[in-house]
C-alpha cells in the first residue's frame, strides 16, 4: 500500500491488487458508517487505487491509514441484486469459444458466479464487476463498436458490465439485462448507480 497525497484535500491510496483495494474501501466505507472516520467527502475506489477527497488532513490521514489493519474482503451482509439477462448477445459464441466450451456452457459459467461491484467508472452507471475465475478472462474486441445498445451485458479482461446507456465500446457482447424494478442509472437515486461499489449481484437467465 502506498498513499500519495493529491493537492490540499485529497489522498490516492495504491495497491498491487484490486482485492486490497476493495477491503481498503470496504473498511472505509464500514468505518465511515460508524463515524470512526474524519470528515471526508468522498470515497471513490477504482481498479487498484482507492480516493477520498475532502479530507482537512491527507498527510495525516496517510499516517493513521499505515497503521491499519484492513480485514480481507468478504462478501457484504446486504442482498444480493439479481438482474435479469437474457443471454443473446453477439459474441457469446466467441467468447465461448474462447473458454472452449458450448454457449449453454458458458451461459451457466457466467450465471453461476456471484459478482462484485469493484469500482463504476467509463459512463454514468457503468460498473465494474469483478468474480468470474482469471481463466474466463477475455480480450477487448479489436475493433470496437460505434455504438453498443444500452443493457448490454459485456466481458472484458477479468470483469464484467452492463452498458448503462447506447455508446461506444469494444468489450465482449454476451447478453441484454431485461427489465428491473429500479434501472441501473438514476440520476434523481442515490446512490445514482444500481449497481455500486460493495454491491453484490447476480445474473439470472429470463425463464430460470
Amino acid at each position: 500500500m502506498r498513499s500519495l497525497p493529491v493537492g490540499d484535500r485529497a489522498l490516492l491510496v495504491e495497491f498491487a491488487d484490486g482485492q486490497e483495494a476493495g477491503a481498503l474501501h470496504a473498511e472505509l466505507v464500514r468505518r465511515r458508517a460508524a463515524g470512526e472516520l474524519p470528515a471526508v467527502a468522498e470515497i471513490v475506489p477504482a481498479a487498484r487505487t482507492v480516493l477520498l477527497d475532502g479530507l482537512a488532513d491527507p498527510a495525516g490521514f496517510a499516517a493513521e491509514l499505515a497503521g491499519w489493519r484492513v480485514p480481507p474482503l468478504r462478501s457484504r451482509e446486504a442482498d444480493v441484486v439479481e438482474v435479469p439477462v437474457r443471454y443473446d448477445g453477439a459474441d457469446l459464441a466467441e467468447v465461448a469459444a474462447l473458454w472452449r466450451v458450448s454457449t449453454d456452457e458458458a451461459v451457466a459459467i457466467h450465471s453461476a458466479v456471484e459478482f462484485r461491484v469493484a469500482f463504476c467508472g467509463f459512463a454514468p452507471g457503468f460498473s465494474y464487476l469483478t468474480g468470474l475465475p482469471a481463466r474466463y478472462g477475455v480480450p477487448r474486441r479489436a475493433t470496437p463498436r460505434t455504438s453498443v445498445p444500452a443493457g448490454s451485458l459485456a466481458l472484458a479482461g477479468p470483469y464484467t458490465g452492463v452498458y448503462p446507456r447506447a455508446s461506444p465500446g469494444g468489450w465482449q457482447l454476451i447478453g441484454s439485462v431485461g427489465s428491473t424494478d429500479r434501472p441501473l442509472w438514476d440520476p434523481q437515486r442515490e446512490p445514482a448507480a444500481l449497481l455500486s461499489p460493495g454491491a453484490r449481484v447476480r445474473f439470472v437467465p429470463d425463464g430460470a
